[in-house]
């Protein structure tokens, strides 16, 4: 019965996001008590302390690139957009355009990369971003840059890993900047 349940809600997401859960669906079938620990990821993937969304959406979106150029960059956009986060301002994040972006998400994207990259020059940069959201935004900013590295890892160790393709923002096809 728990089975069909959490199915129900994988389908469910699977409609509303036009996204490939077969990957899900087969840790579901596998074994439940490993799917159970992934919905604990989630949990920690959903985090969003008190930052608002377009920064919590630019270290999603650019973590997510960093690993993947495929169907989990796009669902990352997906929910970025469905969050209200402008599509000028999505668009600017994939494409990695500091210019056109606010202060605070071109803060979080160089950030972000430089996280990502284990360079010791993110330490000014987390000052600042302790300067807007504190500790608590730190951490939750720490949770949506290393969980979303964990799906894509997910999949392709699972056999289900997609070669890049391009990411769709209101229309207009971009080459994630990576």
């Amino acid at each position: 019965m728990i089975r069909y349940i959490f199915n129900k809600m994988l389908l469910a997401m699977k409609n509303k996001y036009s996204y490939d859960v077969t990957y899900q669906q087969d840790i579901l079938s596998t074994d439940v008590a490993a799917f159970l620990k992934f919905m604990g990821l989630q949990m920690m993937a959903s985090h969003s302390g008190n930052v608002p969304a377009g920064p919590l959406y630019a270290a999603r979106i650019r973590a997510i690139i960093s690993e993947d150029c495929g169907p989990c960059a796009q669902l990352v956009v997906n929910m970025a957009l469905e969050a209200n986060v402008a599509p000028a301002v999505v668009r600017a994040i994939v494409d990695r355009d500091l210019n056109n972006l606010p202060e605070d998400i071109a803060l979080v994207v160089q950030f972000t990369e430089l996280v990502l990259a284990h360079d010791p020059q993110a330490n000014p940069l987390r000052s600042k971003i302790l300067a807007l959201w504190g500790q608590k935004g730190l951490v939750a900013l720490s949770f949506a840059i290393s969980s979303c590295r964990v799906y894509p890892m997910l999949k392709y160790s699972l056999g289900y890993g997609h070669t890049c393709s391009r990411v769709i923002v209101n229309g207009l096809s971009l080459a994630p900047v990576r």
